[in-house]
């Protein structure tokens, strides 16, 4: 029987008194308005609303004007497709030296440069396949095609998505609401390529859900392709698979995510090694950026101070290891194995408190995980608000608007990301309580067994004394 969040949730019940109360028996039974064409529709209207706020970018087709930050409607989409050869059709790849000493290499995973490079090509056949060395093309122009071709196949996959979340757990498709009606979807689908690393996360979890292992770890391991953050879900199956002993489970997922990432980097790697290593090395050798406790702590120490690299590497690492510890004991302790969803928010959750940058497309990492790790609206709100207060921040940090006022470090700013960590760490709090009483799991608490404990199957609780 479907879960319906009018009876499961407190903060929707509420709010559905003021328009009638809670969902009725007979309420629902349209043939063709089914929860996920709902969560669909939800979904496009969201994502509409974040292309609208857009607009005024649009309008001044993405040049370096103050619109950029003072409507907050910034992506590095149209950029890059000037910045790094794309609007010339160069393979994101190639070792021509022509084409290296004009543009700088993709400092994104193969999977994102593979997805810029297609676009690229879309857009260049949608404005008439105009003349690559014609001196009088107007790239403007062709930018703002370029990020209206991205836009549409971002749509494509946020549906995709949600599609995906609706169908992890059968009898709660409406926690994958928490996905389609969040602000931070609208304001920041559209920053850059992370949402396609999204819908392999969403779609590793509704594997699992249904016992395919192999189709978990190889999307799992295209995703890491796409964006790093992905591999990190090997942790979660790591954690359940020790638990129950399931050791081919365990090989099968992780060999299927190995070969996969392989595969999927095979063409960067056979055409151009040296310029795949760069996401590697630019990573590596990044310092405290933006919206990362690094750079607030070096701000808060002067104009002068340096945090050098080895360090913040040395200990973001150092505490990444002890966070997995940490997640791998709660895991093996906890009264019953905990879902998928749990694990993997937690791990992700760990790596993003000590990244060196935190940008505000960011929380689309967390987004279908933490939704699905604790559909709770309450706890669900609490935590994108601080993420909206961190996205006005940045923009308004880097437009100059905070005091001092001319792009120097501000105290807003930094409270502001403080307070974003604050609300992280709430929601992490509420999904290590589900984990470790699991009649606080909205998800677990049902009687029927619960689908997403995923392959390394079910555990039957000890019922608690009367």
């Amino acid at each position: 029987m479907t879960v319906h969040p009018t009876h499961d949730d407190p903060v929707v019940a509420a709010l559905s008194e003021s328009v009638g109360g809670p969902m009725g028996s007979r309420a629902g039974r349209h043939r063709w308005w089914t929860p996920v064409r709902v969560l669909l529709a939800l979904t496009a209207v969201t994502f509409a609303l974040g292309l609208l706020s857009k607009a005024p970018c649009a309008e001044t087709e993405w040049q370096d004007t103050a619109q950029r930050y003072s409507h907050m409607c910034y992506s590095d989409v149209p950029y890059l497709y000037s910045w790094r050869g794309f609007a010339d059709l160069n393979w994101p790849y190639t070792d021509d030296e022509a084409v290296r000493a004009e543009f700088d290499v993709m400092e994104y995973p193969a999977g994102i440069s593979y997805w810029a490079w297609g676009t690229g090509y879309v857009t260049w056949v949608l404005s008439g396949a105009p003349d690559l060395d014609d001196p009088a093309r107007d790239l403007p122009r062709e930018g703002t095609l370029y990020m209206a071709v991205n836009a549409v196949g971002f749509g494509a996959v946020a549906l995709l998505t949600t599609w995906l979340m609706a169908g992890v757990t059968r009898r709660r498709p409406w926690d994958a609401a928490g996905f389609a009606l969040a602000p931070m979807l609208a304001l920041t689908a559209t920053i850059n390529w992370d949402l396609l690393a999204v819908v392999f996360v969403a779609g590793a979890v509704w594997a699992w859900a249904r016992d395919r292992p192999v189709l978990t770890g190889v999307l799992i391991g295209v995703g890491t392709a796409v964006k790093l953050y992905p591999l990190f879900l090997l942790g979660a199956v790591l954690v359940v698979c020790l638990r129950r002993r399931r050791w081919r489970t365990l090989a099968l997922t992780f060999a299927a995510a190995a070969a996969a990432w392989l595969l999927a980097n095979a063409p960067a790697l056979l055409t151009g090694f040296e310029q795949w290593k760069v996401f590697w090395t630019f990573n590596s050798e990044r310092g405290a950026d933006l919206g990362s406790l690094w750079l607030v702590a070096q701000q808060m120490m002067g104009p002068d101070a340096w945090i050098e690299v080895d360090t913040i590497n040395l200990v973001s690492w150092g505490f990444m290891a002890l966070w997995c510890l940490g997640v791998l004991v709660l895991g093996l302790k906890a009264p019953v194995s905990p879902r998928f969803a749990q694990l993997g928010f937690l791990i992700v959750a760990g790596f993003l408190l000590v990244n060196k940058v935190y940008s505000p497309q960011y929380v689309l990492w967390l987004l279908p995980l933490a939704v699905l790790a604790h559909p709770r609206w309450r706890d669900l709100l609490i935590w994108q608000v601080g993420e909206v207060l961190y996205f006005g921040a940045i923009w308004f940090q880097l437009g100059g608007y905070l005091e001092p006022g001319d792009g120097q470090p501000s105290v807003i700013y930094w409270l502001a990301v403080v307070l974003r960590i604050a609300a992280q760490l709430w929601f992490v709090a509420m999904v290590v309580r589900g984990v470790v009483d699991p009649d606080r799991d909205p998800v677990g608490r049902e009687a029927e067994p619960d689908p997403v404990r995923g392959p390394a199957g079910h555990e039957a609780r000890t019922p608690a004394p009367a």
